[in-house]
């Protein structure tokens, strides 16, 4: 069988004759907050979501993480960004070169958290294709690039466009799927990931296979890919990417020892991999290890502000009740507008963001108008229950569950989207129906989130006293 996510900064490139300093970044109120976590920025990490399901943090695979979703780590090019630009000051006019510095610093926006290297990035592609138009690693790159800015319809364009130059181009098959999953179109993912497992298996298609098995309700079929895809895992940095999404698909089966056993491995390959780390806080904090849960997310969130780890903490603060959690908790959910107005800064579409952290820490009609936007740029199961939940809290239950029901349709065993269909069907008078994904969310994964399961339990309860 053939087979997501998910440490200077380098110079800003000058085509012809060589990169040189770039510019400092604006002084913004956003900022402010970083410092004081002492961190310059903070990026969207890609994803097959999976992004979190997808491809990229916010819409991370049932956490919306560093690790969620994010997609298997692939070598950028020749060597590092300062490599790639001493060899372009000697030859400028390598098109190759271009190329793999404009996907070197596609990855360093991914690993050290900077969106400044996305605008970076689009300027040295450009410059590849100019001195070779059409060539297919400025194409796969621009494919990479769209993703990691969420703008999926021209991942897909450029995947596309990269393929036809070069049918087994390894990133822009990847690419490819990851645009089809996001844009909700399942069934094409499903036949880009058999032609890309048939034209070029490894680790970044080998968990792309598995996570479009696992949307359609496959779960064994995941497992098993991943398994395979962990035993043919040589580098560090794939063993611990792997098995991070092994640890995923077992938490999200509500595995917890399995889980943890599947983060320790990762951890024991590289243990910096914050994926890894987030994914253990999880687990730990399923397990009733509310310490070790808040130990490894606070790490996590001193290196990646984002989102998910962000709101995960906030709950983690206020589930523990500890003097003066409730103001730390507030500062979490406060970060996550600084997050993405740099992400948007960067180019980035922050809307599913925005959407899920607003719901239920911000502000409400802001989180609607957020998921409607998204949901009119892509109809994944992640944004149906983005939107659902969203015109939830805001009172419209009606209208909410069509949404909670395409959002679990394709049969993803997610506790978090059963969860919300359920409160919904209550609010909505189907009490049956409620019962049953109000169940199912606690029998498939009881600790999926401390707020979320225990909304789930009393309104079980009052169902039940009800009856």
């Amino acid at each position: 069988m053939a087979r997501r996510d998910n440490p200077t900064p380098p110079d800003h490139e000058q085509h012809d004759t060589g990169p040189a300093a770039p510019p400092e970044h604006g002084a913004a109120a956003p900022g402010r907050h970083w410092r004081r976590l002492r961190l310059a920025g903070a990026a969207v990490l890609l994803a097959v979501a999976l992004t979190g399901g997808a491809v990229a943090v916010g819409a991370a695979r049932d956490g919306g993480g560093a690790g969620a979703g994010t997609v298997a780590p692939e070598s950028p090019g020749a060597g590092s960004v300062e490599s790639l630009q001493g060899h372009l000051r000697a030859q400028p006019r390598d098109h190759a070169g271009w190329a793999s510095l404009g996907l070197a610093y596609i990855e360093e926006a991914r690993t050290k958290g900077d969106p400044s290297r996305y605008p970076q990035a689009e300027k040295a592609l450009a410059r590849s294709l100019e001195l070779a138009p059409g060539n297919d690693q400025a194409l796969a790159g621009r494919a990479a690039l769209a993703a990691a800015r969420h703008d999926f319809a021209d991942a897909l364009k450029y995947a596309d466009r990269a393929l036809e130059q070069n049918p087994y181009s390894e990133r822009a098959l990847s690419s490819r799927i990851d645009a089809l999953v996001e844009l909700g179109r399942y069934e094409e993912a499903s036949e880009a990931a058999g032609t890309a497992d048939a034209r070029r298996p490894g680790v970044p298609v080998f968990t792309r296979y598995a996570y479009v098995h696992e949307l359609r309700g496959d779960v064994t079929t995941a497992r098993r890919v991943l398994g395979q895809a962990l035993a043919a895992a040589t580098s560090r940095g794939d063993i611990a990417y792997v098995a991070t999404q092994l640890g995923q698909l077992a938490w999200n089966q509500g595995d917890y020892e399995a889980a943890l056993g599947h983060y320790a491995r990762a951890l024991a390959a590289d243990d910096t991999y914050l994926p890894a780390l987030e994914g253990r806080a999880r687990a730990r904090a399923a397990s009733g290890d509310r310490a070790g849960a808040v130990e490894d997310m606070e790490a996590v969130v001193s290196r990646f502000p984002l989102p998910g780890p962000l709101v995960a903490l906030g709950e983690l603060y206020e589930a523990r009740g500890a003097a003066g959690d409730e103001a730390r908790a507030r500062d979490q959910y406060a970060l996550v507008d600084a997050w993405i107005a740099l992400a948007r800064a960067g180019g980035v579409n922050a809307d599913l963001d925005t959407a899920l952290a607003a719901a239920d820490h911000g502000d409400r009609e802001a989180a609607l108008r957020a998921a409607r936007a998204e949901w009119d740029r892509r109809r994944t199961v992640h944004t149906a229950d983005a939107l659902a939940w969203a015109l939830h809290v805001n009172g419209r239950d009606a209208e909410a569950l069509p949404y909670a029901r395409r959002a679990t349709a394709t049969g993803y065993r997610n506790a978090a989207f059963l969860h919300h269909r359920g409160i919904i069907e209550r609010a909505t008078g189907h009490t049956d129906e409620a019962r049953t994904h109000l169940s199912a969310a606690l029998e498939l994964n009881p600790g999926f989130s401390p707020p979320g399961a225990r909304e789930a339990r009393t309104a079980l309860k009052a169902l039940e006293a009800a009856r």
